[in-house]
């Protein structure tokens, strides 16, 4: 069992055009879809898509439409009742796989909400492989929710507790990081600088420029580091080496999801007794796969690019 925890789930409304957007103007779609979205139940999505068993924690009220689409998506959840509704994300891709995003803040978590959130979360630990903490926090949260999850989660299991992967951004990130201390995390180039407080990357050193901020942090702070950086493709750091591994050729259809995708790969392969090198791979495989498809969608291993992925080791 994989679980995952979604704080700030989202409706994610994708909208293709046939030209690029052009603002203040009145364009045509050439269509539209509707997927129950929030990093968290992304990767729970992917996982289930691949046999394996996958739990998604999120809020959700009784009334909230978020939940026929939901249960559409085929994933096991195990929902903490708020009294809010979760919010909508828009997402408008153009033909050249350009995206925009329009994100809304979502409902205020109250905290008896948090509390009872972070209580469902450590039963559903019970027997699990991973907990995957998963995306932006809700109004309302405290900053340091996800470490609050992460001691609790260790403190109730103690050694067989679930190794534990986090996947946010800015303070939630910052805390989780060094308050928590996860096993992994997976930030892109932006959210590892902002982490660390070093200057954005240029492009032409990025795979060498993301390792040196990395290293550091591994294994001493997090066990492991899996940074996407996009069409230059993902670098993983362990404490036993570092790898880089390009993208292959796709056509780009929506990036929303890809990073989702790509972490769930890493689990998966880690679940299969993978080798770090492998486990970026497969990481690459799905989050290249997700790319490839319009919209939300969860990439199915017969989703997956063939050919082989170039992966090389890298000495700082």
């Amino acid at each position: 069992m994989i679980v995952t925890l979604t704080a700030n789930p989202s409706l994610d409304r994708s909208v293709t055009l046939d030209a690029p957007l052009l603002p203040g103007a009145v364009q045509s779609a050439l269509g539209a879809r509707e997927d129950a979205g929030g990093k968290g139940i992304n990767v729970a999505r992917v996982i289930a898509a691949a046999g394996v068993p996958a739990l998604a924690v999120l809020p959700l009220a009784d009334d909230d439409p978020f939940g026929v689409a939901l249960h559409s998506a085929g994933v096991a959840t195990r929902p903490v009742p708020i009294h809010g509704h979760a919010r909508a994300n828009l997402t408008i891709t153009d033909p050249a796989g350009v995206t925009t995003k329009l994100n809304l803040p979502g409902t205020v978590l109250e905290p008896a909400e948090s509390a009872a959130l972070v209580a469902a979360v450590v039963d559903a630990c019970e027997g699990a492989e991973w907990l995957v903490l998963a995306g932006s926090l809700p109004p309302g949260a405290a900053d340091d929710l996800y470490v609050t999850v992460i001691r609790a989660v260790r403190d109730r299991w103690l050694g067989d507790a679930p190794k534990i992967a986090v996947d946010t951004s800015g303070d939630a990130l910052r805390a989780a990081v060094f308050d928590g201390h996860p096993d992994l995390i997976k930030p892109n180039e932006l959210e590892l600088a902002e982490l660390t407080g070093t200057e954005q990357p240029a492009a032409d050193d990025l795979v060498d420029a993301v390792l040196a901020v990395a290293r550091p942090l591994v294994p001493d702070t997090v066990g492991a580091a899996l940074i996407t950086l996009g069409a230059h493709g993902s670098v993983l750091v362990t404490a036993d080496g570092a790898f880089v591994a390009e993208v292959p050729r796709i056509t780009v259809r929506s990036t929303v999801g890809a990073g989702d995708s790509a972490l769930a790969g890493y689990l998966l392969a880690d679940r299969a007794g993978a080798d770090p090198a492998d486990r970026l791979v497969d990481a690459v495989r799905y989050g290249s796969a997700a790319a490839s498809l319009p919209g939300t969608q969860a990439p199915r291993p017969l989703d997956l690019p063939p050919g082989d992925i170039r992966v090389a080791a890298l000495h700082p």
